[in-house]
């Protein structure tokens, strides 16, 4: 058997992971374009503001890599030929597989404005995107985000740690507002001003400006200004291109069964790339989130080798870092289009905007607060910022679906202290 993974990130080296511990014997060969391999996606944020050396990024050892007993095989994978079970690299080497794993994640969404070629445009994919910045950082004295969601702040903050002037457009009212209530975003722009960063409200990029690098932009109400970088995180698109010229089902990403399965019974995808297919809800959805990517992979992997595992998708949850503020935001919790982003960004899923009827408990001030999305018997989910003592807590009983009947009205009563209550129902729940 020979197993083919298109992809160096964490779903395939799940998937990896997986064929081995099944005991399966077989050549693997894992085929990627990223001269880095392996290496924490989420980290590159800290890595832009000098809390992580670029060597912190790689959480695998080359013993690990022994272990799994694979073949690294540097290229880039020009077309799928299914009916040969063929995979052709870099237009001229051919490889032939048993099963095939794509898993080659998103990239971003290109700005579709004048100028968007010019050296000082960046965006954050990679490490190779991250350094791209840093090198530009040391040179620049003023930059400009555009865009929305988690990355368009790390971009703000990170050029702003390299003590570069940041200015943030933003074409809406507010900050990631399908996701966050008015309230959220409040805090997290304050934060910003106080951190340094300039905000635009109601501010639409139309040109940059510049002949070989940026020097300036346009606005789409005739105003200018003057900057070194400009910086754009408007969305991800799934690297679904290959799937579709294969002639493999895709309609956002590539179209999977509850396996992970393509249309094609020897091929799978998994991770970013993946629009999986989840029984729970009968949903065929997108998430960007890292603990997701990698538990499809492992379910990929082992489906790979013959079995018939389904994929369980948990709660879609994600701990992040929103100007300096630890944030979790768990299942959903909002709804809408958010001016900034063209479908879904890193660190998202489709699910936190997929909220059905349901009422709003909160409680806390400044950067301690809670929201819970409260169903007529179970947590529909929760935003947590600042303390997060009660942020797992929330994970089980939202994941799980507990029954929180118990702790439902005095949720909603006025005035209520949620963490209080919320802890004070776990603790009965562990000592049951």
């Amino acid at each position: 058997m020979r197993y083919i993974v298109i992809g160096s990130g964490v779903a395939g080296v799940a998937a990896i992971e997986a064929i081995r511990s099944n005991g399966k014997a077989g050549e693997i060969v894992m085929v990627g374009d990223d001269p880095h391999g392996f290496y924490s996606r989420p980290g590159l944020a800290y890595f832009l503001t000098g809390e992580l050396h670029d060597k912190a990024l790689f959480p695998r050892t080359r013993e690990d890599y022994a272990r799994l007993n694979f073949k690294f095989q540097k290229g880039r994978v020009t077309k799928l030929l299914p009916t040969e079970k063929a995979i052709a690299l870099d237009g001229k080497t051919y490889l032939s597989y048993d099963k095939l794993l794509i898993a080659v994640g998103a990239q971003a969404m290109p700005l579709a404005v004048p100028g968007a070629n010019l050296e000082g445009v960046v965006k954050l994919d990679h490490l190779e995107d991250a350094r791209r910045i840093l090198k530009f950082a040391k040179r620049g004295k003023t930059a400009v985000v555009v865009g929305g969601g988690i990355t368009a702040l790390e971009l703000a903050e990170g050029l702003l740690a390299r003590g570069v002037k940041v200015h943030y457009l933003l074409r809406g009212d507010r900050y990631w507002s399908n996701v966050l209530d008015e309230y959220e975003s409040r805090i997290i722009e304050r934060r910003l001003q106080e951190e340094g960063v300039t905000l635009h409200f109601h501010t639409e990029l139309a040109e940059i400006m510049g002949k070989n690098r940026v020097n300036g932009l346009r606005l789409t109400d005739g105003r200018t200004m003057r900057c070194d970088i400009l910086a754009y995180a408007i969305g991800i698109k799934p690297r679904a291109e290959l799937a579709r010229d294969a002639g493999l089902s895709v309609d956002r990403g590539i179209l999977t069964n509850e396996y992970l399965q393509t249309n094609d019974e020897n091929i799978f995808a998994a991770g970013d790339v993946a629009q999986v297919f989840d029984p729970a809800t009968g949903r065929s959805v997108i998430d960007s989130l890292w603990h997701l990517a990698r538990d499809q992979g492992h379910t990929a992997g082992l489906n790979m080798t013959g079995e018939r595992q389904t994929y369980v998708r948990n709660t879609p949850f994600n701990v992040t870092r929103l100007a300096g503020l630890t944030t979790t935001i768990i299942g959903s919790v909002g709804q809408g289009h958010d001016e900034d982003i063209v479908g879904i960004a890193r660190g998202d899923s489709e699910t936190f905007r997929q909220l059905p009827d349901a009422i709003v408990a909160q409680s806390g001030f400044d950067v301690n607060r809670v929201r819970l999305m409260v169903g007529e018997k179970t947590l529909l989910g929760a935003v947590v910022m600042g303390d997060q003592t009660i942020s797992t807590p929330l994970q089980r009983i939202v994941r799980d679906g507990m029954d929180i009947t118990s702790m439902r009205d005095k949720l909603l009563a006025r005035d209520a202290k949620i963490a209080d209550v919320v802890v004070d129902f776990w603790s009965k729940y562990k000592a049951n």
